[in-house]
């Protein structure tokens, strides 16, 4: 089976200094004789714990904003990523959309033709400095309506300090080799050999890097939902078999273990492999982990693809015409140095060609390319059907039941949902 794949060909962009003199000309777009006040809904990328929301960040932005744009103000109101989705939804229902929303999805809202496009908000130069891979996961219909805001991807994690111990030489590249150096952790006293998070929280994730790693995957080239497909049932039942089965999960049940206890397990010495993104990998050194960063295993070798995952910014259309205001504020916001320092701050990776060639170029980024690079190869969850947000609640909810059941009979139900949906 084909998998889609969103493929970066090329960095074809305008150069930093374009986008910057494109920027410079955004202030000016945005005066005008009336006040304008845009309303932002932003999701929360900070951690309550250590006290880093994002809303010091939007304010500081807003602010210097509102100094070069006189006659436009913006209110920002940061939700967490539990709730922000759903908020936005609601007020969309009201009639209340926001006039821009960072969120999750954007192609339900596109689809009802709620959205003003890319090439609405931004000269040719900015939108395209956009990497091709995100814009077009960003498109419906071959128009952009979703910015990608962050983007990240997926590499293989493992502690060194207890392969050492197991007497493992080094990261797996199969996933026999999974399951070989799991079975030795597990016999040296390992609490989590393989930390496997097919809970609510992302188990959409967690799925289909094993689905890759069979050369299987969400949709074929032409689409179309494949949750059954050959392939995505081998991955599963292999993973029940050779992981699950055997005790080498960790005491918990994977259908009811989210990506926050795995990681909590990784960080604090507990778990030897898992599946992580670019924030972990700062916060295991913060935590003295030994950390091992390796590409995906796959089942003959390790993969030259990953997941990738964006997140989207977007612009509602209003009765009260706020383009002009929309697109200067945006212009703003995607400028390189404000981007970055976003990016910087929670460990994220850039959406926007410029940004990717400042952070190649900016040593205390050396930990950060490893993911940047894996970016042009990355498979995107299929964001840019209006189906897959029914389909995804519907993956979270019941596809870690494949590793407690059959997985043929899971992933085939899992299929005639999304068919339902008219998988668009």
């Amino acid at each position: 089976m084909s998998v889609q794949r969103r493929r970066l060909v090329s960095l074809v962009a305008a150069g930093l200094g374009t986008v910057l003199a494109a920027t410079g000309l955004s202030a000016c777009s945005g005066s005008s004789d009336k006040d304008v006040t845009l309303r932002l809904v932003a999701a929360d990328y900070g951690d309550p714990k250590t006290h880093n929301s994002s809303t010091e960040y939007w304010n500081s932005l807003v602010k210097s904003f509102e100094q070069k744009n006189p006659h436009i103000k913006v209110d920002v109101q940061v939700v967490d990523w539990d709730h922000v989705d759903a908020k936005v939804a609601a007020m969309a229902k009201e009639g209340e959309a926001p006039d821009i929303a960072q969120i999750g999805s954007y192609a339900d809202y596109a689809s009802k033709g709620l959205l003003y496009a890319a090439d609405d908000l931004f000269p040719i130069s900015m939108q395209a400095d956009f990497i091709p891979s995100l814009a077009k996961a960003g498109s419906v219909r071959r128009v952009q309506y979703g910015l990608p805001w962050a983007s990240s991807s997926r590499l293989f994690f493992y502690n060194k300090a207890l392969f050492r111990q197991a007497g493992i030489k080094k990261a797996p590249a199969t996933w026999a080799d999974v399951a070989r150096d799991a079975g030795k952790l597990k016999d040296h006293g390992v609490k989590v050999p393989y930390g496997l998070p097919l809970g609510t929280e992302e188990a959409q994730a967690e799925s289909l890097m094993w689905m890759l790693g069979a050369s299987g995957g969400y949709t074929d080239t032409v689409g179309g939902y494949t949750f059954d497909s050959v392939e995505n049932v081998a991955a599963f039942t292999w993973v029940k078999d050779n992981l699950v089965a055997k005790g080498l999960t960790g005491p918990g049940d994977p259908a009811k273990t989210n990506r926050r206890t795995v990681f909590a397990d990784f960080l604090s010495g507990d778990a030897a492999m898992i599946n992580g993104h670019p924030t972990l990998l700062a916060q295991a050194k913060a935590a003295h982990i030994d950390v091992g960063v390796a590409a995906l295993p796959g089942e003959h070798g390790a993969l030259s693809d990953t997941l990738g995952v964006a997140d989207w910014m977007m612009a509602f259309k209003q009765k009260d015409d706020h383009l002009t205001a929309d697109s200067a504020f945006l212009q703003y916001v995607y400028s390189p140095e404000n981007s970055l320092k976003f990016l910087e701050q929670y460990g994220l990776l850039p959406v926007t060609t410029s940004a990717s060639q400042a952070m190649e170029h900016n040593p205390k980024d050396a930990d950060l390319l490893q993911f940047l690079h894996r970016l042009p190869d990355a498979v995107f969850y299929p964001v840019d059907k209006t189906s897959w947000g029914p389909v995804s609640d519907q993956v979270k909810k019941t596809i870690g039941s494949a590793v407690d059941g059959d997985p043929k009979q899971v992933l085939g139900t899992l299929q005639r949902f999304a068919t339902a949906q008219g998988g668009k």
